[in-house]
């Protein structure tokens, strides 16, 4: 079960993703597609918030479906004041040129302690000559 939002944070947190292709580092002779996305937090409410955790759903166009969870992200667990925004670039192996990513946050209100999920929408990850 999702926890509800505190008071004031509903739809106060967005995330926007922007992905990219990094045909430098990949390889698809040998089925090697790496994206770059960067994150952007956006905090719009009057509390500060923790990003305490991370959850990623990567389906590749293969089908295979790939859950990654952890601790914060890029190694931190960021306080997002009031009004401010925190971003961040991480990066995505796929077997093929196609995949689409999507996942949560789990947050913190700092005032109250009291944790929440942060939805982020489905972002498509495409090569060069992919249908977007």
């Amino acid at each position: 079960m999702t926890p509800t939002l505190p008071e004031g944070l509903e739809g106060a947190i967005r995330v926007d993703v922007a992905p990219d292709f990094r045909l430098d580092e990949s390889a698809p002779d040998e089925q090697r597609f790496v994206f770059s996305y960067t994150v952007t937090v956006h905090n719009a409410s009057g509390h500060s918030v923790q990003l305490l955790a991370r959850y990623w759903k990567i389906t590749q166009g293969s089908g295979k479906v790939q859950e990654v969870r952890g601790k914060g992200v890029v190694g931190q667990q960021p306080l997002i004041g009031p009004g401010q925004t925190f971003r961040y670039t991480s990066r995505a192996i796929l077997d093929g040129p196609v995949g689409v990513m999507e996942g949560a946050y789990t947050c913190v209100d700092a005032a109250s302690q009291r944790p929440f999920e942060v939805a982020i929408s489905p972002f498509r990850l495409a090569g060069p000559n992919q249908v977007h």
